[in-house]
């Protein structure tokens, strides 16, 4: 019985500190309804209750920044990527692409003799 007590006050003070360094280190954007040094208070004033309250209402779920987006969810990239390549730029392509290709051969050329740049 004393154990088990002993386990629930501990685990009921480690809640505690989570809820009082979560509310410290939240950013000011993220904190609803009261102030972060009020939160605090309450968290310290009210023990268990105050950091419930803490994680249900005092902050919000996410910050209001700018959202990721994957690539492939992405339509303005997914419309760049299907857009036609001009006669000029594939040309410009073919061009590097054949170049790139010369070097390959002649670093394959080299033999196990010959130093590598």
């Amino acid at each position: 019985m004393v154990k088990g007590l002993i386990v629930l006050l501990v685990a009921a003070v480690a809640f505690i500190i989570y809820a009082l360094v979560d509310c410290a280190f939240t950013e000011r954007q993220r904190v609803r309804s009261l102030t972060k040094p009020i939160w605090a208070l309450l968290i310290v004033v009210l023990p268990v209750i105050g950091a419930v309250l803490w994680l249900l209402l005092g902050k919000a779920g996410r910050a209001d920044g700018p959202r990721l987006i994957a690539p492939d969810d992405d339509p303005d990239f997914l419309g760049r990527a299907a857009a036609p390549v001009s006669d000029r730029e594939r040309e410009s392509l073919d061009e590097r692409i054949r170049k790139l290709e010369e070097e390959l051969t002649e670093r394959d050329d080299d033999g196990p003799g010959k130093p590598t740049r």
